[in-house]
């Protein structure tokens, strides 16, 4: 079977991509630093492993950290090698995975469907509220997601334009690579029996050359993408007989995965929660296209189109299969929304240069454009809701709001005289510059916990060691000087680290420790007490003198880490 021939790429189609990522992805990169709640525990592990060169098994605070495996990680580390600052690099490997994703779809929907439609696919995806809150953060997930689209490339290379053998190993190996960045890496090869159906009804061709051990090959390249952290992890593990590492790795393969995924203890929503809340609103405006696309499909069905039904059934695949666990976040069925627009994306083309599609992006942007005038003309007029609400924001400045009702105002007129299915993707990219360049940096000193933590560090002498209670991720970034921990997630052992943590206050009147509130009774209540702010809705204390005797019997000696200094970026 012969792929048919397709349109070559264009310079002018890569603009339009890079300039979509930079505007909605790539603004305000290096103006900020990382926020909760996942990206400063990122960030300090990712600086800890290049600082302590142990790249191999994830410690957070010095102490294990078996929630994921590690690539992300990895990738955050070598961003973080190459600039020598948090700051600079923590964004990096998100900006990257979102441009690849991208990439990917562009070059996939040019050969499945046309030039044409290739881009508008990968602009749908660019401008997809889902995609666009995700990549803008350093979250393990856009890395997962490239992964699981490039996985899905490589099968659809060669279950659809092959055959082609290597791009089938390819997507065995992104798999894999996928598994260790997050366990439902595999989700993709989960096209193969989508494919076998299609090809039991005779919609799709039969693989030229296909011998039945030439299909084990996707699986033989996961095993190995999976080996390449797998492998060295085990024998460590095996080789050390320590109880914590053994107590890791029976974490991380099983109750991460297995038990998260059957009998999940937190997130827990209904069966309908995709369908019915996150599909609808985090996955505008792709979204508010099912109203076309859904007759396009079953005409789609009708004529047997191959290509569509295999992605649109792998969609499915992906929805039902995270729709089945109790456990529930949105951004779970991230890797299913490029195999949806490409689904769209043959009639994409057609469907943008309607006018109910030019509507609906006009509407869509509006609830945006009104807001911000909303905003600024309450302040005007001193309407005491909105002007109490920018007060509370934390901005010194409105400059970015008033920037962004102006410019947005005049793009979404432009965009209904000239070209209304504009307005959604302009509008949106002003908002996103807006917020990255002007917004960002001027909450960043408290979300960051920057300002905290330096005023923290003012109120202990550098002769004094500090010891942290019940921390927070984002503290450990900015330490100047080593410190003590007693260890992360202490949370899931009820009151232990308060008593260990007065056991390590009492052995010397140079020890302080800083606390959050709700640790102070009973162990702290007899000590020294000194309100040090307010970070991540907690009222912190430094904590001296002596604690609470029978806390001070009941600790545990060695949960006490030592945390190093490390650099401040």
């Amino acid at each position: 079977m012969q792929p048919a021939p397709v349109e070559r790429a264009r310079a002018s189609d890569l603009f339009w991509i890079g300039g979509f990522i930079a505007l909605l992805i790539g603004a305000g990169f290096g103006l900020r630093d990382p926020w909760p709640a996942d990206e400063p525990r990122f960030a300090s592990l990712a600086r800890d492993m290049v600082e302590t060169g142990r790249w191999l098994i994830p410690h957070v605070g010095g102490d294990l950290y078996q929630d994921k495996p590690p690539v992300f990680f990895w990738l955050l580390a070598l961003s973080y090698a190459l600039f020598g600052s948090v700051r600079a690099s923590f964004l990096l490997p998100s900006l990257l995975a979102a441009s690849g994703t991208l990439l990917l779809v562009y070059d996939l929907g040019r050969r499945l469907f046309g030039r044409e439609a290739g881009l508008s696919a990968a602009l749908l995806l660019g401008c997809t509220l889902q995609f666009v809150i995700t990549s803008r953060g350093a979250q393990i997930d856009p890395t997962l997601l490239f992964f699981s689209t490039l996985s899905l490339y490589g099968l659809c290379r060669h279950l659809l334009l092959g055959p082609s053998w290597g791009w089938y190993a390819a997507a065995g190996l992104a798999a894999g690579l996928g598994v260790i960045t997050k366990g439902v890496g595999f989700l993709p090869l989960l096209v193969l029996p989508v494919w076998a159906v299609l090809r039991w009804r005779r919609i799709v061709a039969p693989i030229d050359g296909a011998g039945g051990a030439r299909w084990g090959l996707a699986f033989a390249t996961l095993v190995l993408g999976v080996a390449l952290w797998g492998v060295p992890m085990l024998w460590s593990v095996a080789t050390s007989a320590d109880p914590a590492l053994i107590a890791y790795r029976n974490e991380i393969l099983l109750e991460q995965t297995v038990t998260r995924y059957a009998q999940s203890w937190h997130h827990v929503k209904a069966w309908h929660y995709f369908l019915l809340e996150v599909v609808p609103t985090l996955w505008l405006p792709a979204s508010l296209l099912l109203f076309w696309l859904v007759p396009a499909w079953r005409a789609d069905l009708r004529e047997r189109r191959a290509a569509v039904l295999l992605l649109l059934g792998w969609t499915i695949v992906v929805l039902v299969f995270f729709s089945v666990s109790p456990g529930k976040r949105g951004v779970y069925i991230l890797p299913a929304l490029p195999a949806l627009v490409l689904a769209a994306a043959p009639h994409l083309p057609q469907l943008l240069s309607r006018r109910g599609a030019g509507r609906a992006s006009l509407g869509l942007a509006a609830v945006l454009v009104l807001g911000g005038l909303a905003a600024v003309l309450g302040q005007a007029l001193g309407e005491l809701r909105i002007t109490a609400a920018l007060r509370g924001s934390g901005l010194e400045s409105l400059w970015p709001l008033h920037v962004f009702a102006a410019a947005s105002t005049l793009l979404w007129v432009l965009a209904a005289w000239r070209w209304p299915v504009a307005a959604w993707p302009a509008v949106l990219a002003v908002l996103t510059t807006c917020w990255g360049v002007g917004v960002a940096p001027q909450l960043n000193g408290e979300r960051s916990a920057r300002d905290f933590m330096a005023g923290v560090l003012r109120a202990v002498p550098v002769e004094q060691t500090l010891g942290l209670v019940g921390y927070k991720e984002q503290f450990l970034l900015y330490l100047d000087r080593p410190t003590i921990n007693f260890g992360h997630r202490r949370w899931r052992e009820g009151d232990q680290e308060p008593n260990d943590a007065a056991l390590w206050l009492s052995r010397s009147a140079r020890h302080v420790l800083l606390v959050p509130e709700q640790y102070l009774a009973p162990c702290f209540a007899p000590a020294q007490q000194q309100f040090a702010g307010v970070s991540s809705d907690d009222r912190w204390y430094l904590v001296s003198g002596r604690p609470a005797a029978d806390c001070v019997a009941r600790g545990d000696a060695s949960r006490l880490i030592r945390y190093p200094a490390h650099p401040i970026g």
